[in-house]
């Protein structure tokens, strides 16, 4: 092929690129610094785009953190599915969510784990705001998945069922609480041995 004399145009990025390095960074600084610390201008430096980017993919920096919120329990329920399919039975699907709780504490977060992403950021947004409603979801879903699994072992027993997957979601809220200000997994990893007696109890 001849020279043609002119200097070869960088491939231009797809239009989802930026949306994706925007949650990207977002997810980095929210989960780091915290949702109300982190300013628009932090992240579109981190993630490299024009502050108009952002704009185009989100209405507002709440719209953003209703996105890295969706992503965190996209994230959770990806851990926890590939935690499932190695699972057996009632007993293992209650510990599959246990393990995926204890996957997520082991990510390599910049300034360490800090516990739960989905509420630090609710602690944080007031009262009636549309992200706390999706971190009220997200924590509904795993103890309705913790539900759906003790009633493999206590079939026709629907109420004592609910009492259980409470107790563990109960449980499992605590560990990640102490978890999150030890900096350490260790709590998960003792949450998950004391659902595993109760698991053995019923």
């Amino acid at each position: 092929m001849g020279d043609t004399g002119t200097a070869a145009k960088p491939p231009r990025r797809r239009r989802g690129d930026a949306r994706e390095r925007l949650l990207a960074a977002a997810a980095r600084r929210f989960y780091a610094d915290g949702v109300s610390a982190t300013g628009i201008d932090t992240i579109t430096a981190e993630a490299g785009v024009a502050k108009m980017s952002l704009y185009n993919n989100f209405s507002s920096k709440a719209d953003l953190v209703r996105a890295y919120l969706d992503g965190r329990h996209e994230e959770w329920t990806g851990l926890y599915r590939r935690r499932l399919e190695e699972a057996g039975g009632g007993r293992g699907g209650v510990l599959a969510v246990f393990d995926a709780y204890a996957d997520h504490a082991a990510f390599a977060y910049e300034h360490g784990f800090r516990g739960c992403g989905l509420l630090n950021a609710a602690a944080e947004l007031p009262s009636g705001d549309a992200g706390r409603a999706v971190v009220r979801r997200h924590k509904e879903e795993v103890e309705e998945l913790l539900a759906g699994h003790v009633r493999e072992l206590l079939p026709g027993r629907p109420e004592k069922a609910r009492e259980v997957a409470e107790h563990l979601a109960f449980l499992l809220e605590g560990a990640m609480a102490r978890a999150g200000l030890e900096g350490g997994d260790a709590r998960l990893a003792r949450a998950r041995s004391m659902a595993a007696d109760l698991l053995d109890r019923l």
